[in-house]
């Protein structure tokens, strides 16, 4: 289950990412922070099952914690306010943020000891892997 990846992962690659921010409405200045940013993604779960995920960069900071299929309130790296369901399935964290009639999906999962995460708008489709931290 998500026990799998849990550990810090260090952000090795990025492709279309500036696109991506694009189609979710992010202003020039945050994006171009946001292509500079190497993020760390630091996955834990805790003995009740909450999970939490954390995105550290030099710049900034954000952590949501959550349980997998409930429904809450996040503030996103770049400011906007989301419904945001998490879900489980066929192997892959599915992230879904909902906000101003808009959705965005980023599905995170294990392939070859590295953690992808595809953030899907529209038709504008990003790719960032991590690999974990020894």
């Amino acid at each position: 289950m998500v026990e799998q990846f849990v550990g810090t992962w260090k952000l090795t690659a990025s492709e279309n990412f500036d696109e991506y921010m694009k189609a979710i409405g992010v202003g020039f200045a945050t994006r171009q922070m946001g292509n500079m940013a190497k993020p760390n993604l630091v996955i834990s779960v805790d003995d009740a099952g909450l999970i939490s995920m954390k995105s550290q960069t030099t710049f900034k900071t954000t952590e949501i914690k959550f349980k997998l299929n409930e429904e809450f309130d996040e503030t996103t790296a770049d400011d906007r306010k989301t419904k945001t369901l998490i879900t489980f399935e066929n192997g892959k964290l599915v992230h879904k943020q909902t906000w101003d009639g808009k959705t965005t999906t980023l599905e995170r999962e294990l392939q070859d000891g590295k953690l992808t995460a595809k953030c899907v708008m529209d038709d504008v489709v990003a790719l960032r892997t991590y690999e974990r931290e020894a």
